[in-house]
């Protein structure tokens, strides 16, 4: 069976939650909430369709006020949204606020693209595990659906039971992960130096062999008018000897008449007898 392909029209449209995301509207209101009002801000924002990253509203003083308070609840099922995984909910659940279904489904979409940055194939089994899923059917609805909502773009090899990932959305980072994210970076960038030195020399390579080749070319072209210009010659040489042996054979000797018996000859010597 062929891959499912569930590429969208718009591959750039991951891009744009950088700039253009609904998490604004709920900063905005972050700013003039205090205690319940930011706990339910809270709740509105993990079923707000659309909110993938929480990492602005996290910052926000407000917000922060309700870590170490009757609302911690919510600010960590806050956190769990921004960096955490469908799992962690499942291991510390008494932690976190009672998730709804849209919830629910909203922290497993994060768990895939959590899981589309370690690799870019994912098997069902890991799917299965991670997100709790105890049937294949409804693991692929919740991939679709994933990829409609821009979570990740990739498609479904249901023959090798995986998911291919082309690109997924970026999850909020933790300050502490900064030195880990800029060592992939180094490594990324030396993998570029690494390229781009191997296409230089590639193409190092390519001009010598060009310039061998032309001075090879080169070579025959001369070589060429060589041979050209000797049978040129070769040729003026034999016609000119072949004109010279037509004008000294041509012209036939005439007889002088010298040495010639006259015709009454015999007579007269008939007559002297």
């Amino acid at each position: 069976m062929n891959p499912m392909s569930m590429d969208r029209d718009e591959p750039s449209s991951l891009l744009s939650y950088s700039t253009n995301h609904p998490l604004e509207q709920f900063v905005l209101l972050a700013k003039g909430a205090k205690g319940f009002a930011c706990a339910e801000l809270i709740k509105q924002v993990l079923e707000a369709p659309g909110v993938h990253v929480f990492g602005e509203l996290l910052e926000m003083p407000n917000i922060k006020e309700l870590e170490n308070g009757p609302y911690a609840t919510h600010y960590k099922t806050l956190n769990l949204f921004a960096y955490g995984t469908y799992k962690e909910y499942l291991e510390n659940k008494s932690e976190y606020l009672e998730l709804t279904p849209v919830q629910c489904k909203k922290l497993q979409h994060l768990t895939i693209a959590t899981l589309a940055t370690q690799e870019k194939c994912i098997p069902y089994s890991v799917l299965l595990k991670e997100l709790d899923i105890k049937n294949v059917r409804d693991l692929e609805d919740l991939i679709i659906e994933a990829i409609y909502a821009d979570i990740i773009h990739g498609k479904l090899d249901q023959e090798c039971k995986r998911v291919e990932v082309d690109v997924a959305l970026g999850r909020d980072a933790r300050l502490e992960d900064a030195s880990a994210i800029a060592d992939v970076l180094a490594d990324w960038c030396n993998a570029c130096e690494a390229v781009l030195n191997s296409v230089d020399r590639h193409i190092q390579r390519a001009n010598h062999h060009k310039q061998k080749a032309l001075r090879h070319q080169q070579g025959i072209e001369q070589e060429i008018m060589y041979i050209k210009k000797t049978l040129k010659t070769q040729a003026e040489n034999d016609e000119s000897a072949s004109g010279g042996g037509t004008e000294t054979h041509s012209a036939p000797k005439k007889n002088s008449g010298k040495g010639k018996t006259p015709r009454n000859a015999a007579k007269f010597w008939q007559k002297n007898t």
